[in-house]
């Protein structure tokens, strides 16, 4: 009996200072990588790629993690974790602020899935203001050898237009479905 108390009790003593660590844990730029089955996120998928169609761009770098993506809206650069007033394709100015963005890969497919979070968006349109949030995700294989990643995205935003006389319009996409498109996204270069 007392060895197994004195056992127990050295168990508690070197575990307990370890600590617990939370799936939802993130680290400051808002980002988590999740590999199925463990592992490290294959660094033959890394590179930057882009959109054919509706301006979206992607850096991952070799760990999975996002260094910056071009989002639909705006056509703009966004930085994970970084809230940042930039100016848009269409000559206005937007403050765009990214919430928590993930990807997901399961390696014996290639399966990725990128979730984009803007927490808030706020883009000067002509003499309208729209402002927002939205969350898109890209789910698709990814196909290294022939540097093409087909993907489903789907958007769900709730964006409001504001016009100069006061009157609102409502812009979001049905919260249940959202709106989804087929992409394919060719990747440009390899870190």
């Amino acid at each position: 009996m007392r060895r197994t108390a004195s056992t127990i009790a050295c168990l508690v003593v070197a575990v307990l200072p370890m600590g617990c660590q939370t799936p939802s844990a993130r680290p400051p730029d808002g980002q988590s990588v999740v590999v199925e089955g463990g592992g490290k996120f294959p660094a033959a998928l890394a590179g930057t790629w882009k959109a054919d169609r509706d301006g979206w761009e992607f850096v991952i770098e070799r760990d999975g993690r996002i260094s910056s993506a071009v989002i639909s809206l705006g056509r703009v650069r966004v930085t994970p974790g970084k809230s940042e007033t930039l100016p848009t394709q269409g000559g206005g100015e937007g403050l765009f602020e990214p919430g928590p963005w993930a990807v997901h890969c399961n390696p014996k497919t290639n399966e990725v899935i990128v979730k984009i979070v803007m927490r808030h968006v706020r883009v000067g349109m002509a003499e309208a203001i729209l402002e927002g949030t939205s969350t898109d995700t890209f789910s698709g294989p990814m196909s290294p050898a022939d540097n093409v990643w087909q993907v489903q995205w789907t958007n769900f935003s709730t964006y409001q237009l504001q016009m100069p006389d006061g009157s609102a319009s409502e812009l979001s996409t049905d919260e249940t479905y959202g709106e989804t498109n087929s992409l394919t996204c060719e990747r440009l270069s390899r870190p």
